[in-house]
């Protein structure tokens, strides 16, 4: 069903925003059915996690920069901190009637968090053997099974790493948490939030000098056996082996079927099969089939300044036969800010030198982070901008190279950067001028005609060639450019937050984007959106940016 890739395309176009759809639509938030925002296991002891955490004392740049990196051993407190700062719950909001509202470390569109989390442990000083289920609300694990079934999981990622990984963290989602509010649309969300998720995720462990990586390629059917999940209503999306490798994992025991006692999430559910579908028809079948679309896949898509495919490089391979990982970057002897070596120019704009260090550690960024609800259209410095855009583009490590998307940049207030459309040179960290021009107006209409998109100092679209991913990846490669679209946006919230500004995720109006950025957007599609700049403090002001009148 993977190589079906008329299935991906027709999912994309079917649940694309236009003004005319989102007007007659006639969807409306039930609230009596909003869904838990957890998981609750009724049956199973809670296994408390440790609450004195290592704190992430990493500079953010420096960590975001060391994502993959790592030598120490993987023990209980440093789960526990791996878990808190991507999944955990890091403020509340208290309502008027006794309502609350639980925020966590890494966004989630509509603050729904459909992400769940599950370990699957080896070989971690201080936890047993077996699958687990993290509660970021009692901050505690629940075993599923017991017993070392990493064997099982590296069968099914066919993956022999993954079975000498102390531990895998998967992320999946619960679709119904996210589809009462956005519907089928819901699909690109699961990605986009995951993705977010792991951004935090992989820098968090370079912090604790763990060893992290994803593996976005898997048999779904056996992960999510393993899991006991109800895949009409749940799925896995990604792996992450996380540790430095040890002695492979004896033979699996048996997976048995799960029967826990799960708690409704609300009295009433609404289905959405195009969603469904998607996930089906982006899934692997069998441990060769996922050994073929590694190989079929090849290198990753990039970019050229001059807008046309280029072929990366593939990453370098271990001696163990895993990615090989960056060396880390220089720190200045003063701890202040190093610039890093310079790139070359030959775009229209260069940016300035990217900063290594930033101001704040990994975990205080993370600790301040938030979606901004109102910015206050101040202008943020060219450097600023260049820091967020070179460590939030970055790569990952995974068991395919990045590179799926692409940049393109609405600024409105930058210092020293002409106000207008830019595309983002990822290779030479530079901005190609489209056309200049205040186009607040049209950031916050192209934004699904949120003020937030035009009030920023500068709004971040991320693009894809959804036909050239697919034709590589089949279905699959609609799920690594969201996928990839998240992961980048979460990086550019924490580099927005290390900075001392805030950043926040949008929705958008998929062909508009197209157009307003085409020709040089003509063959690609609408991903994601990322807004950057200073939110209001104080009393809230009027907004900045209206949206634009719509033309006929």
């Amino acid at each position: 069903m993977n190589r079906a890739t008329e299935s991906a395309r027709r999912y994309h176009d079917q649940t694309a925003h236009s003004p005319e759809s989102v007007r007659t639509s006639g969807h409306r938030l039930i609230w009596e059915i909003q869904p838990s925002p957890f998981k609750i296991y009724a049956d199973l002891e809670p296994l408390p996690l440790p609450r004195d955490l290592p704190d992430l004392r990493m500079d953010a740049f420096a960590a975001l920069d060391a994502a993959g990196q790592g030598a120490a051993p993987l023990d209980l407190a440093r789960l526990a901190a791996l878990l808190f700062f991507s999944a955990g719950i890091t403020r509340t909001k208290e309502y008027p009637g006794g309502g609350r509202q639980f925020f966590r470390a890494a966004p989630s569109t509509g603050a729904l968090y459909q992400t769940e989390i599950y370990v699957v442990a080896g070989d971690v000083a201080g936890l047993e053997t077996g699958v687990y289920h993290f509660s970021p609300g009692d901050f505690a694990l629940r075993r599923l099974r017991a017993g070392d079934f990493r064997g099982a999981l590296a069968v099914g990622a066919a993956d022999d790493a993954i079975g000498s990984a102390q531990a895998t963290v998967i992320a999946t989602a619960i679709y119904w948490r996210n589809t009462w509010k956005y519907q089928a649309r819901g699909y690109r969300h699961l990605f986009w939030d995951s993705g977010s998720l792991l951004g935090n995720l992989l820098p968090a462990a370079a912090a604790l000098d763990v060893r992290a990586r994803l593996v976005t390629g898997f048999v779904e059917r056996e992960v999510n056996g393993l899991l006991g999940l109800d895949a009409e209503k749940e799925g896995a999306l990604v792996l992450a082996p996380v540790g430095p490798e040890g002695t492979p994992a004896a033979t699996s025991p048996v997976i048995a079927p799960l029967t826990y006692r799960v708690v409704p999430l609300s009295s009433r559910e609404a289905d959405y099969p195009a969603l469904r579908d998607a996930y089906a028809n982006s899934s692997l079948e069998s441990e060769a089939e996922v050994l073929d679309w590694r190989e079929a896949g090849g290198g990753a898509i990039s970019s050229t300044i001059s807008g046309g495919p280029e072929m990366a490089p593939a990453l370098p391979q271990s001696a163990s036969g895993g990615p090989e990982m960056a060396p880390a970057l220089p720190q200045s002897a003063s701890g202040g800010p190093e610039m890093a070596p310079a790139l070359p120019r030959s775009a229209d704009l260069a940016l300035p030198s990217p900063s290594l260090i930033s101001s704040r550690t990994l975990g205080e960024t993370i600790m301040r982070r938030g979606s901004t609800r109102q910015f206050s259209g101040e202008a943020i410095t060219a450097q600023a901008l260049s820091n967020a855009l070179y460590h939030g583009a970055r790569g990952w490590v995974a068991d395919v190279p990045g590179g799926f998307v692409e940049l393109f940049v609405n600024v409105h207030a930058v210092e020293g950067i002409e106000p207008g459309a830019y595309r983002y040179a990822r290779h030479a960290h530079a901005l190609t001028r489209l056309r200049a021009g205040d186009f607040r107006g049209e950031s916050a209409f192209l934004t699904l005609e949120q003020a937030l998109g035009g009030a920023s100092s500068a709004t971040v679209f991320f693009l894809a060639d959804l036909r050239a991913l697919l034709a590589r990846w089949g279905n699959r490669g609609y799920r690594l450019a969201n996928l990839e679209a998240g992961y980048a946006g979460g990086r550019l919230y924490l580099a927005a937050y290390a900075q001392g500004f805030g950043a926040t995720g949008l929705t958008f109006y998929d062909r508009a984007v197209v157009d307003f950025f085409s020709p040089a957007a003509a063959a690609l599609d609408a991903i994601f959106v990322t807004a950057l700049g200073r939110p209001v403090t104080g009393r809230p002001r009027t907004l900045v940016a209206p949206p634009a009148p719509r033309h006929p």
